[in-house]
C-alpha cells in the first residue's frame, strides 16, 4: 500500500515539474491537444449551413463575361498580354458599374480591329470579336445605352 502511494506522490511531483517547465504556453498546449483530438461528429453528418444565394448576373452580362474571357485567354496565348489584361479589368467592372464596363469593352475591341495578327490566327480571331461585340450590343440594347457611334 505504501508503494503505490509513493509511486501516485512520484508521479503527481513529475507531472507539477513539466507543468512548472511548460509554464504560461500551458493554455496553448491545452488548445493544441484539444484540436488533435477527432471531432465526435464526422463533417459529413453535420447540418449544413444554408448557403446565401449571391445576386446573378443577367444572362447576357454572362454572355458578355464568358466571350471577353474566351477572348482574353486567345490573346495572352499570343503574347497581346497588354490587351488581356485591359479587356479582364473591362469585363471584371460588369459587377460593379455595367455601362461604363460596357463602354470600356467597346473601346478594347476597337484595339483589337487594329492588331496585325497571322493569316491562320486571323479567323479565329475575328470570330472572338465577333462574338464579344454581338454579345456587347445585345447588353447595350437591353440597358437601353447610346452605343458609340462608328469612327
Amino acid at each position: 500500500m505504501l508503494e503505490v502511494l509513493v509511486g501516485l506522490v512520484v508521479g503527481l511531483l513529475l507531472l507539477a515539474g513539466v507543468l512548472v517547465m511548460l509554464g504560461p504556453n500551458l493554455a496553448g498546449a491545452i488548445r493544441r491537444v484539444r484540436s488533435m483530438r477527432p471531432t465526435k461528429v464526422p463533417a459529413v453528418f453535420q447540418n449544413r449551413q444554408p448557403e446565401v444565394a449571391t445576386p446573378g448576373l443577367n444572362p447576357k452580362t454572362q454572355r458578355v463575361v464568358v466571350a471577353a474571357a474566351r477572348l482574353s485567354n486567345w490573346l495572352r496565348a499570343h503574347g497581346h498580354d497588354d490587351l488581356s489584361r485591359e479587356l479582364r479589368g473591362s469585363a471584371a467592372r460588369l459587377t460593379s458599374n455595367e455601362p461604363v464596363a460596357l463602354y470600356a469593352l467597346q473601346s478594347v475591341l476597337r484595339k483589337v480591329r487594329g492588331l496585325e495578327v497571322e493569316e491562320s490566327s486571323e479567323e479565329r480571331l475575328k470570330a472572338l470579336t465577333t462574338e464579344l461585340r454581338t454579345a456587347v450590343q445585345d447588353r447595350f440594347e437591353q440597358l437601353e445605352l447610346l452605343p458609340f457611334k462608328r469612327p
